[in-house]
Parts: C-alpha cells; sequence; structure tokens
C-alpha cells in the first residue's frame, strides 16, 4: 500500500498531536511506534476517525511504513533525543531510496545532527534536523517550526511545515527554512535557552511579590494585569493562570509544589555552547544554575537553619509593581539581546547566514517564548538587518533607559532584604558592562602577563600588536606565545 504523504516514527504525544495536525491540513500520513500497542491504542482513540476516513495509516512494521509513504518519501521521528535517534536512523536508512528525507523533530543537539547529516548524505540520502516547540497543545493545533539541513530536502518540507506551523498575528507562518547542519536544532536550543531565562525573570518576579507580602490571588490579579502590556505573553499567561489556582480542599496548588526545578539539558547546552564560542550568555546561565541549586533541598533546609542574613522581607514603600514589571521588561531584553548573541556568532562561525529577523518572526505564536515582545524584535532586525546587537536598536536602547533605574531598585532593594535576584543581577551587571567605555580587563591582562606572559594589547597602537613587560625584571623577553607552532 503506498500514498502518504509523510510517515512518522513515534507516537507519544508530541508525536500523535504532530500526525492529527497535519491529517487537519489534507495530509495523508502513515504512522509506526516500536511497541505496536501504542499505535493501536491511537489508531482505535483519538486517530480512529482519521484511519476511517483514511488519513492516517498505521502500519506494525517500519518497512511497512516505509512502503506507504510516496517517493520521494519523508520520514519523521519524533522520538528521545540522543542514542534512540542514531539507533531508528540505523533501522530506516537501508529500507529508503536516493533522494528521500529522513526529519529529526526531537531536541537533538545541534552538533550531533550535523554529523547524521553529513553520514545520511555520504549514503545519498537527505537529512533535516527540526526544532518544534509549543507543546502539546502547540503540535495540535500549529506549533513554531524551525528547520534545517540538506539543502535539496527543503522543497520536500516546507509544504507541510508551513500547512501545520502557527499563524502570528499577520497570518505569517511561524517556520522558516533556516540553513544548512545542525542550524534548525541550533536555533531551538537558544529558544529553549532563552525558555529558560524566561522562567527563572518570571520566577524572580514571584519571589520578589512574595517578600512584599502579596498573597497568591494578589500576584496572579499583577501577572494577569501584565498580559495587557509589554510582557504579554504566553508564559505570563499561564503564570497568572497557575497562582491562581486552588485544589479540591481550596488550598492554593502553587503552594503544594517542592521548589526543586527539573531540566532536560537544552539550557546546559545552551550556556556550554555560548562558553565555547565566547559569548556572555549571562542571565540564562544564572537560569540554569538557579535549577541547579533550587534541586539542592536537603542541604538548604539545613543553611536556612544555620546560616544568617537578611529575613528575605521587603517593607511596603520600598518597590512598586511597575519597579519589578519593569525590572523583568528589561531583564527579558538583555537575555534576548545574548540570545540573538549566540545565534549571530554561531551563524559566523559555521556559515549558516541565518536571518535573524526571520528567527524572531517565527517565534511569534505556537512556541512557549510565543510573545507581543518578538513583534519588536522582529521589526528591529528588520530595520537593521546587520544589527550589531538587540540593545543597541533606538527601540531597545530607550526601553532599557526607561527601565534600568527600576532594575536597580529591585535588584537593590532585594539583595538588601536576602531575596535572590540572579537573572535580574545579571542582566544590570551585563548592561552596565556592555555601556562601559572601559572596563577592569586591563588589570586583568597586566596579571595574565605577570604570571604567564600572555601579553596586552595597547591603547595607544593598533588592536593586533601584543606586548609584553618583563615585571620582575628577570622574565626577559619570552612570552607564552613564543613556542607556538
Amino acid at each position: 500500500m503506498s500514498g502518504a504523504d509523510i510517515g512518522l516514527v513515534g507516537l507519544a504525544v508530541m508525536g500523535q498531536n504532530l500526525v492529527l495536525n497535519m491529517a487537519d491540513h489534507g495530509f495523508r500520513v502513515a504512522v509506526y511506534n516500536r511497541t505496536e500497542v501504542a499505535t493501536n491504542e491511537f489508531a482505535a482513540g483519538v486517530g480512529a476517525a482519521n484511519v476511517a476516513a483514511g488519513s492516517i495509516v498505521p502500519t506494525s512494521e517500519l518497512g511497512e511504513l516505509v512502503a506507504a509513504v510516496e517517493r520521494p518519501r519523508r520520514i519523521m521521528l519524533m522520538v528521545r533525543a540522543g542514542s534512540v535517534v542514531d539507533a531508528v536512523i540505523g533501522q530506516v536508512a537501508p529500507l529508503l531510496d536516493r533522494g528521500d528525507v529522513i526529519i529529526d523533530g526531537g531536541n537533538s543537539l545541534y552538533t550531533d545532527t550535523a554529523r547524521r547529516q553529513e553520514s545520511l548524505e555520504a549514503q545519498g540520502l537527505l537529512y533535516v534536523g527540526t526544532g518544534v516547540s509549543g507543546g502539546e497543545e502547540g503540535a495540535r493545533h500549529g506549533p513554531s517550526i524551525m528547520p534545517g539541513g540538506s539543502p535539496g530536502a527543503r522543497e520536500l518540507v516546507e509544504p507541510i511545515f508551513e500547512a501545520i506551523a502557527a499563524r502570528a498575528d499577520d497570518g505569517a507562518p511561524c517556520t522558516a527554512w533556516l540553513g544548512p547542519g545542525g542550524s534548525g536544532h541550533f536555533v531551538k536550543m537558544v529558544h529553549n535557552g532563552i525558555e529558560y531565562g524566561d522562567m527563572q525573570v518570571l520566577a524572580e518576579a514571584y519571589a520578589v511579590l512574595s517578600a512584599l507580602g502579596c498573597d497568591n490571588q494578589a500576584m496572579a490579579e499583577v501577572f494577569d494585569r501584565w498580559r495587557a502590556g509589554v510582557l504579554h505573553s504566553y508564559l505570563v499567561d499561564i503564570t497568572a493562570e497557575i497562582l491562581a489556582a486552588t485544589d479540591g480542599d481550596g488550598n492554593a496548588v502553587i503552594d503544594q509544589i517542592l521548589d526543586a526545578a527539573g531540566q532536560k539539558g537544552s539550557g546546559r547546552w545552551t550556556v556550554t555552547t555560548a562558553l565555547e564560542l565566547g559569548q556572555p550568555l549571562t542571565l540564562i546561565g544564572e537560569a540554569v544554575m538557579a535549577r541547579q541549586l533550587s534541586s539542592l533541598v536537603d542541604n538548604r533546609a539545613r543553611a536556612a537553619g544555620l546560616l544568617d542574613g537578611p529575613d528575605g522581607r521587603i517593607t511596603d514603600g520600598q518597590l512598586s509593581i511597575d519597579d519589578i514589571e519593569l525590572a523583568v521588561y528589561g531583564s527579558k531584553i538583555i537575555s534576548y539581546a545574548q540570545g540573538f548573541m549566540l545565534l549571530a556568532e554561531a551563524s559566523a562561525e559555521f556559515g549558516w547566514d541565518l536571518d535573524l529577523g526571520v528567527v524572531a518572526s517565527i517565534w511569534r505564536a505556537g512556541c512557549i517564548i510565543r510573545a507581543r515582545f518578538l513583534d519588536d524584535i522582529t521589526e528591529a532586525y528588520r530595520r537593521s538587518s546587520d544589527l550589531a546587537n538587540l540593545v543597541l536598536d533606538e527601540f531597545f536602547a530607550d526601553a532599557l533607559a526607561t527601565a534600568h533605574p527600576a532594575m536597580r531598585r529591585v535588584v537593590a532593594v532585594a539583595v538588601s532584604a536576602g531575596v535572590p535576584v540572579p537573572a535580574y543581577s545579571s542582566a544590570l551587571a551585563f548592561y552596565d558592562g556592555f555601556r562601559s567605555g572601559r572596563l577592569p580587563a586591563n588589570l586583568i591582562q597586566a596579571q595574565r602577563d605577570y604570571f604567564g606572559a600572555h601579553t596586552y594589547e595597547r591603547i595607544d597602537r593598533p588592536r593586533g600588536e601584543f606586548f609584553h613587560t618583563d615585571w620582575t625584571g628577570s622574565g626577559g623577553p619570552t612570552t607564552s606565545t613564543s613556542y607556538d607552532a
């Protein structure tokens, strides 16, 4: 049997909802899951009507799946990242013909995607690494989709992705071909890193509001008001709903949740990659570290009874709700500026030619970080496609001019009260460091030259000329680069 437009492997929640989304948009989808019971349950449950109509084709073996798809075949994998992807590719690839395409829709590390593309292209196959964001609701009704990989696969995947993607307010589909190699999964990785930052920034607002004495209902009302302003976003929406939620006994659900945040790794990947590419992704780094600190539940409980410090309460009148809103907004600007710095550096390093305005535009709907704020970022890069940094755009420079005094008040008051605000603190430090004409790094360079003869540049000479001082009078002219081959 043949005639399916695409085959999909992996019928967990995301896979099932993408299949239903594709079927809704007129595509015929062959499906397979390693455990046949999952295929049967899907076919008899939420997929039953589409199975009966012939738009979903259940299969019990990979060979049957491949045979059910029209050539050139499009086979999409929605399986766990890592070795599982390699294992499924190893099973599927021998069944395919030259020109067929394998699509990895999971959260794979971008270097794995580049490796897989190179290997499969050597076999005559095409490969696409595709970030998909939006959770199960997005997968069902329209996610943000971030594909990149074999250039020849673009025309094969775009019609499906454009049909099933979310639509921004201007009607544009929230998907775009991003480039070769691991570019699609890299963009998704940075999206997830920014998501870590957004969540930490909102968690700190919750902490500061709590320290001010606001109860959950009052905080829910604050977040609900923020929905109407510059902070309008999916994450603000759900935070308002979370803070207002009660259980069957009338207790606030949020108060019953252990304060130990989990993570699946994409935030750590983002920070590690930023270190490798030399980009100061400080806010996202603090967000990752804050989750790791939160996991030390037992040690924190011991420290709470042992270590001295302020009582974590902020006196009424020290801060306004507007101050906190501006601290959130200013910190978000810095976080996104850092994320786009990383995207720009990776694009240059790997030759991807990423269009940062396009990246911002496909995050405007469907994905977890979707927000009104992304319209402004899209416009900033449309005004200047070679914008060196988001904070250098006039709109965002003006926004930060308004926000930074409030950021300073919030950080100062929170620190004095013993309320940790690492995201706000790092955002403010980056802002002040970035706007500084001179930083104390000259002392660091002198220290490095003193103990390791690592040399330094001079302010009165062209960049790229390096000098060494014999600080002790006994070191001589030899430097750390003298023996470089």
